[in-house]
């Protein structure tokens, strides 16, 4: 699968979308779906995610559940955490200018 299409696959992935809202919530962002939504493109292109997303597709059997996005052994609640809170930081600093 190639780097694109994983990425566009991540962000068209509801439940991959409500699993970032559910972070963003808990790291008290604002307006959780909101912000998940704009930046899905951004998260769903980290590279990791890519690897991971693209390896499991590549990969996967009858016995995976066929929502790649509901699959915390694709992209881990960790992963989604880390990539979140990246994105966070890197945010902030625009806004104020860093």
């Amino acid at each position: 699968m190639s780097n694109y299409n994983a990425t566009s696959q991540m962000v068209e992935s509801d439940s991959l979308l409500r699993r970032v809202i559910a972070c963003v919530a808990a790291e008290g962002i604002v307006n959780p779906e909101q912000w998940s939504r704009d930046q899905m493109w951004y998260l769903a292109s980290d590279p990791g995610w890519v690897e991971a997303w693209a390896y499991a597709k590549d990969n996967e059997t009858l016995d995976d559940n066929p929502d790649t996005g509901a699959r915390p052994g694709v992209i881990s609640d960790a992963v989604i955490l880390s990539v979140v809170q990246a994105r966070k930081t890197a945010l902030d600093e625009l806004d104020s200018g860093l």
